[in-house]
């Protein structure tokens, strides 16, 4: 036993080299195959991080040392990765500086259970900017120590940008002045703007999620269904005026369009439609469509007046000459004054026609506006009648202006006349002025209104007052809300017609129930105040001179010839421009006045005075017509230097006029 137990002993001791080789050679073969699948895994892993977009980087926790970089970072920062292992601070130096701050608060924050996440600008060697979203993990060893970090960075620079630019776009939608609303194919909406919330009344709570059908009206149903239809085509609606109506019931006019919301080619989601308000803009339309109509019987009108004031020439011209022969108990002078008197009558009436269309020659002046009323005021208490109290608050302060001291009290009558119209059981009227100042943000509103300080004159009832359907057409020419026989419908057209025509402003601010007020605006003017009075000449002056008379009818021509002949004067006479050329270049002796119409068949009353003052240089023109029209406006008849007057007139202002002119020429 022994013998065998030692035999084995030695049999165990001879074999344990061998075994110790065996044992030796089997694990440096396992080593070298952990080598191996080490060296590819590490080849895989660097493959793998190679090809990634981002930068995949190790970093030591306690130094801070870079471990590992992915080749991205050199693509992604513009560096090497060389220069990171060699520098530490490498990574922090190419941060932004107006980032590097709130990016090491993160870092050093972190811990072994945080790890850290940030967005952050770098700058590369060739200064441009980029961003980087920058994401770490702790990675604790047994004893729990976080010994490195590993992290993911990435440029996301387009993203940003494509973010911004979203937010950008959708801000701009959001706060845009139009309604910007998106829809399903259903017409449920998917997105309210502010504009939409500013246009139609609804809150975005109150309409995402809801039919878009509550904005229209019944008739505008098929417009609906019609747009719908398109959408699902994939087609645009381009911008079309319709009605849509607000959370409060009333209805805006709005300029619409609408477009399909495609997410690919041919797959339509939704429709898009954006609405502006277009309130203003029709507003300006009917303006335009107001001052078009105003033209074109204002145009009428002068037309109209034109020829009648050649008759009414005539007829007041003759009576006037009557009465001045009859004696105070002739029965027949009394006839004569009534014809005078309606002549007189008729005379106002084409004046109110020419002022309404703007036509009318304006001889201004610098007024005082409280002068003007306080001498008008007893005439004014005439008109309205005893039922009305009248009182005047006028400003002491108040700056002159420039007007026509006929076409004011033309002003102040009409006025006067309808705020008595609108109050048939009495009442308060109340005429005032002050200086006032018209700003950029009114003028905004009023197109036609230039800003600036202005005299105010205002008119104030507490008559029955007028909806908004009538206040919109008071100024119409013939229209009225009196019974037949009550009045023309011509008054505030009058009054707005001088108004402008002088340059200035008229608003008008009325409720029903509880009156009128109307407020003229004139600019101030500057120069010496004249005179609101007129004297009347009681004997027409007289005259020797040579006057040429250029008349085309001849009812007038004839008048005129009779007042001037009888007064003295030397006459020339011709029915036209042409005929009165020839005399002038005829006569042999002196011609000192030439007293011709505006408006003639072939030759004007223009071209002739251009004609006679190559013929006979000096010679003064004084102009009589029934209308002005744009073409003597803009060719100089109405220069302040150049004498003119209007018909219809009495032997007595013409005696007067021509008298004054030749006096000038002295």
């Amino acid at each position: 036993m022994n013998f065998v137990g030692r035999e084995g002993e030695w049999y165990e001791a001879q074999s344990r080299p061998n075994q110790l080789e065996r044992v030796a050679a089997k694990d440096t073969q396992e080593v070298d195959q952990l080598h191996t699948e080490l060296r590819e895994s590490l080849q895989r892993f660097q493959e793998l991080v190679g090809h990634l977009h981002q930068v995949f980087w190790i970093r030591e926790a306690t130094t801070g040392r870079f471990v590992y970089v992915s080749p991205a970072f050199e693509r992604i920062w513009g560096r090497s990765c060389e220069s990171l292992y060699e520098n530490r601070r490498a990574w922090i130096d190419a941060i932004h500086p107006g980032d590097r701050v709130s990016v090491s608060t993160v870092v050093l924050g972190t811990n072994a259970h945080s790890g850290h996440e940030s967005e952050f600008r770098i700058i590369r060697p060739d200064g441009s900017i980029r961003w980087i979203w920058d994401r770490a993990y702790a990675v604790a060893d047994e004893q729990s120590e976080p010994p490195r970090f590993v992290g993911v960075a990435e440029d996301i620079t387009e993203r940003k940008s494509a973010a911004d630019e979203s937010a950008a776009l959708a801000a701009i939608i959001e706060y845009a002045d139009d309604a910007i609303v998106s829809l399903t194919l259903n017409g449920i909406v998917t997105s309210w703007n502010q504009g939409a919330e500013r246009l139609y009344g609804y809150t975005a709570d109150e309409m995402i999620g809801h039919a878009i059908f509550v904005l229209h009206p019944p008739e505008k149903y098929d417009e609906y269904y019609g747009i719908m239809g398109r959408a699902h085509k994939g087609e645009r609606v381009a911008a079309f005026d319709t009605l849509r109506l607000r959370k409060d019931g009333s209805l805006v006019p709005v300029s619409l369009s609408a477009s399909a919301i495609e997410v690919q080619p041919g797959r339509v989601t939704g429709t898009t439609s954006v609405s502006h308000d277009i309130s203003h803009i029709k507003g300006l339309e009917e303006q335009l469509r107001q001052a078009q109509k105003m033209e074109a019987v204002g145009r009428l009108a002068a037309g109209v007046a034109h020829d009648f004031n050649n008759l009414l020439t005539v007829i007041s011209g003759y009576s006037e000459i009557l009465i001045s022969r009859l004696t105070p108990d002739d029965p027949v002078r009394v006839m004569v004054s009534e014809i005078h008197t309606a002549g007189q009558r008729a005379g106002t009436l084409t004046r109110q026609l020419l002022a309404f269309s703007r036509q009318q020659v304006l001889d201004p002046k610098v007024l005082d506006l409280n002068s003007v009323v306080a001498n008008t005021e007893s005439m004014l208490r005439r008109l309205i009648g005893e039922d009305v109290i009248l009182t005047t608050v006028l400003d002491p302060a108040l700056k002159p202006v420039k007007v026509d001291p006929g076409q004011i009290q033309q002003v102040l009558m009409n006025l006067a006349v309808n705020a008595r119209d609108a109050m048939p059981q009495g009442g308060r009227l109340t005429v005032e002025t002050c200086n006032a100042t018209l700003d950029e943000a009114y003028c905004q509103t009023h197109p036609d209104v230039a800003p600036g300080p202005y005299s105010l004159l205002a008119f104030t009832d507490t008559g029955t007052g007028m909806d908004e359907e009538t206040e919109a057409r008071i100024f119409d020419p013939f229209f009225t809300t009196k019974d037949l026989g009550r009045g023309t419908g011509l008054g505030l057209a009058v009054v707005h017609g001088v108004v402008k025509q002088s340059g200035g402003h008229i608003e008008v601010y009325s409720e029903l129930a509880r009156g009128t007020a109307f407020k003229v605006y004139f600019p101030h003017a500057e120069g010496a105040l004249a005179s609101t009075r007129r004297d009347a000449f009681e004997i027409m002056p007289t005259g020797d001179e040579t006057l040429l008379l250029v008349e085309d009818d001849d009812g007038v021509r004839a008048l005129a010839r009779h007042v001037l002949q009888s007064l003295g004067y030397n006459l020339l006479e011709a029915s036209d421009g042409r005929e009165a050329l020839r005399l002038a270049q005829s006569h042999g002796g002196p011609i000192h006045l030439v007293v011709s119409d505006v408006v003639m068949p072939h030759l004007g009353g223009r071209e002739l005075a251009e004609k006679l003052d190559g013929v006979r240089p000096g010679l003064r023109v004084l102009f009589l017509s029934g209308y002005t029209d744009d073409a003597v406006i803009r060719h100089g008849i109405l220069e302040a230097d150049v004498a003119f007057l209007q018909k219809p007139f009495t032997p007595s202002a013409l005696a007067e006029k021509v008298r004054a002119v030749l006096n000038e020429t002295r």
